[in-house]
Order: C-alpha cells, then sequence, then structure tokens
C-alpha cells in the first residue's frame, strides 16, 4: 500500500493470503487513546460509473518470447486524450505528483521498456511551471495513450492508516511496535547465479547456516523482546495489523501529537491474505476490510490466530518531513498516486483510468509499488488519510480499461513491425 516499499494493496492483499501461530496479546482493558481511532467499520457506498471498453488488440503474427514486461506483452495506440481527461482537483493533484516525480523519472531505467530517461524531459520542463487550473491541458498537449495489452484493469486503494499508539509502554498500549533488527539480513541471489538476477531472500545466520527470519507468530509471541527494538506501542492488534498491511501510517499519542511511521523492512516470509482464507472458510461474505476487521473483533481469540496465519511482518521507522514516501522516494499524493507493476508501467507516468466505480476515474501517477500489485493494467490507488480515505480504500474494487501516457513521440519506437 505506502507501502510500500512492501507496498500492497489493502484490499487485494487481505484477499490473497494466510498464516499459523501463536495469539496476539489481547486489549489490556486499560484506558482508550486520547485520541478517537476510526472505527473502520462501514465502507463507502460506491458510486457507479460506465467504464470505457478496452482497445481492441490485434493478434500479433509471432506472439513476443518475453511477456514480462510491456514492452514485450505489446502495446496498442490509444485515442486522443484531450477529451478524455476531466478537469478539476484530480487533475491538479496529479500534476502536482508529476512535478515531484521527474527529477527520479528522467534518470531512472524503465523497466517496462516503455521509456528513456530523455522522453520525460521536455514534459518535465514544462511541468515546473504549468499553472494548475489547466492541469487537464497540460496532460494532453505533452503525452499520448497507449494500452498495455489488453487494457483490461483492475484496481483497489489503499490509505495512511491512523491508530492509536505511544511512544512508551503503558496501560492500554500494549502491542509492540519493532524496528529493523540488525541481523535480518537481505540477500540477492543474483550475485551467486545469473539465472537468479533480479531475485532475493530475507533471512538471518543461525551459526554457519543461513536460516528463514522468524515468522509472524513467534515475533508476537515474544522473539524480539528484551532487545531494545520497541520504536513504539500500539493500543489495538487489528488496528495494528491492518497498518502493517498498508506498510505506513499514524500513530495518534496519548498527548494529541501525531508520530508518522514507515515501511523499514520485512521478515521475508511470504505474504497470506486473511480475506480470502476467510471467505473459504465462510467466516465473511464480502471480503472487504470493513467486514474482516468486524469478524477479528467479533471473534478476537480466532482472529488472533487467523491473523498469525499471514507469517509475513513489517519492522518500521519514523518518519520526518513530508510522506508517506513511495517507491520513488517521493512523497505519495492523496487521490492522485497509484501503485503500478514497474515492469509494465513506468513508474513516475500518468495513467488514465476509466473503471465502473466513479470515485477513482481520470488521471493518476504511477509512483508506487505494491507486493500484490503485479501485471499489466494492476493498480492500486492511494486516498490520503482519515475517515473518507478509510472508507473508500476499503472497499475499492473497480474493473475497466486503463491508458497509459507516454510523452509524445516515444510510443513510435514500440510499434509492431
Amino acid at each position: 500500500m505506502i507501502h510500500r516499499k512492501s507496498g500492497a494493496a489493502l484490499l487485494a492483499a487481505l484477499m490473497l493470503s494466510a498464516c499459523a501461530g501463536g495469539v496476539i496479546p489481547p486489549s489490556t482493558g486499560g484506558p482508550a487513546p486520547t485520541r478517537p481511532v476510526p472505527s473502520g467499520d462501514t465502507a463507502t457506498r460506491p458510486t457507479p460509473a460506465t467504464p470505457r471498453p478496452a482497445l481492441p488488440v490485434e493478434a500479433p503474427t509471432e506472439p513476443a518470447l518475453d511477456q514480462s514486461t510491456a514492452a514485450g506483452l505489446g502495446v496498442t495506440p490509444g485515442p486522443d486524450i484531450a477529451s478524455l481527461i476531466p478537469s478539476g482537483e484530480r487533475a491538479r493533484a496529479a500534476l502536482q505528483a508529476f512535478r515531484l516525480s521527474c527529477p527520479t523519472l528522467m534518470r531512472r531505467t524503465d523497466q517496462s521498456g516503455l521509456t528513456r530517461g530523455s522522453d520525460w524531459n521536455s514534459s518535465c520542463a514544462a511541468a515546473s511551471s504549468w499553472p494548475e487550473a489547466s492541469a487537464s491541458e497540460f496532460f494532453s498537449r505533452y503525452f499520448e495513450a497507449v494500452q498495455v495489452g489488453e487494457g483490461k484493469a483492475f484496481v483497489t486503494g489503499y490509505y495512511e492508516p491512523e491508530i492509536g499508539g505511544s511512544r512508551t509502554r503503558q496501560l492500554g498500549y500494549q502491542v509492540p511496535i519493532y524496528r529493523r533488527p540488525n541481523d535480518l539480513i537481505d540477500v540477492d541471489l543474483g550475485q551467486f547465479s545469473d539465472a537468479l538476477k533480479g531475485k532475493s531472500i530475507r533471512g538471518k545466520v543461525n551459526g554457519s547456516k543461513f536460516v528463514p527470519y522468524d515468522e509472524r507468530s513467534q515475533i508476537v509471541s515474544g522473539s524480539l523482546a528484551g532487545r531494545g527494538l520497541e520504536l513504539a506501542w500500539a493500543a489495538d492488534p487489528v488496528e495494528f495489523f491492518f497498518l502493517q498491511v498498508q506498510g505506513s501510517g499514524r500513530l495518534n499519542l496519548p498527548d494529541g501529537g501525531v508520530m508518522r511511521i514507515g515501511y523499514d523492512g520485512q521478515n521475508g516470509r511470504d505474504y497470506t491474505g486473511i480475506g480470502k482464507l476467510m471467505k473459504d472458510r465462510g467466516l465473511i461474505q464480502a471480503g472487504s476490510m470493513q467486514d474482516i476487521m468486524q469478524y477479528l473483533r467479533a471473534n478476537p481469540a480466532e482472529g488472533a490466530v487467523i491473523m498469525n496465519e499471514n507469517k509475513s511482518f513489517v519492522f518500521f521507522r519514523e518518519l520526518t518531513g513530508a510522506g508517506p514516501l513511495g517507491a520513488l522516494g517521493v512523497p505519495v499524493t492523496p487521490e492522485a498516486t497509484v501503485a503500478a507493476d514497474p515492469k509494465f508501467i513506468p513508474l513516475g507516468a500518468p495513467v488514465l483510468l476509466s473503471l465502473d466505480r466513479a470515485e477513482p476515474n481520470g488521471i493518476w501517477i504511477a509512483q508506487d509499488t505494491g507486493g500484490a500489485i503485479k501485471g499489466a493494467n494492476r493498480f492500486d490507488s492511494f486516498w490520503g488519510a482519515g475517515a473518507r480515505a478509510r472508507g473508500i480504500a476499503g472497499g475499492m474494487s473497480a474493473r475497466g480499461s486503463a491508458l497509459i501516457l507516454l510523452p509524445i513521440g516515444s510510443a513510435a519506437r514500440l510499434s509492431r513491425p
């Protein structure tokens, strides 16, 4: 999700996983946090919309051998976008987000194979002084649309959670939020074999062996206790679980202050989406964040075991300054940033969504990635913080079509022979 250095979409991530282990400490019955924490019981009712159909794709005479990137999968030239980009706040926010992305965008190697760094020079130069009141005109003047693959989009949502927390352990705040342990080691497997390039694992050294790091159930049961790794303490294990799925969030402190925390690594264990697990077992029906949370609260003992079936555990650091940060290393922008798979979408590129739900329709900027956000035309929309963001993101599941906006002229290199 902000994740998102791990990134992952909340609903999709929750629906994709599972795990095993001990019991998360129940509430101590201590005083509630001074500042209220959103209950998250109600998802925002979606506004239906009619999506624009995906463009017809001409079957190649010889399918590409490598379809692991957008260039290999193939692109189809899109329509003129001047009439497709709605004016208004989303376009203005997207222009602001695009500006932030430009310094990295122009020097970053595009994994998708769609663009070169120099392709973005003209649009980035123009964006620096372009008036936000005519943001939609900026995008239509400097970009052309392409459709990657079949163009059929699936969009979920993420947000920046706000939960009760404390910098010190005290009555009502008993759930530890850990820093990254110094014995958690990242291994780039490509250094050992060309066949493993791009792959990595995490674990720890035990004697002369490299072994998997502690899973969630072990950490929750106290395997890291006593090592001085506690960054802060959460009031509610369920809220903290959802914050881990998002990858960053805000702690509402007892004195009325706010502490922002962000992703600083993960234990290397596979993620298991408990939403799908619970739905398969008949424990919930719809599978939204609100449905999952309601069950976990109504059944605390069973819920604790279910949460531990997700063996993945996220570590945090305190964030200062603007944020939260996305995969480009710049702050993500509410209602303008989407997470995408960089093998299919150039990070920093504009994306035009047309979906069966009205709220996410319009122009977005791909500034983030996510563990569950894989493949062409798969996006996770960022909605910011607060009750509205939580309500929309928690139930976001929209389908339709997507167009990727590339600097004018760059798409000509991608035409099929």
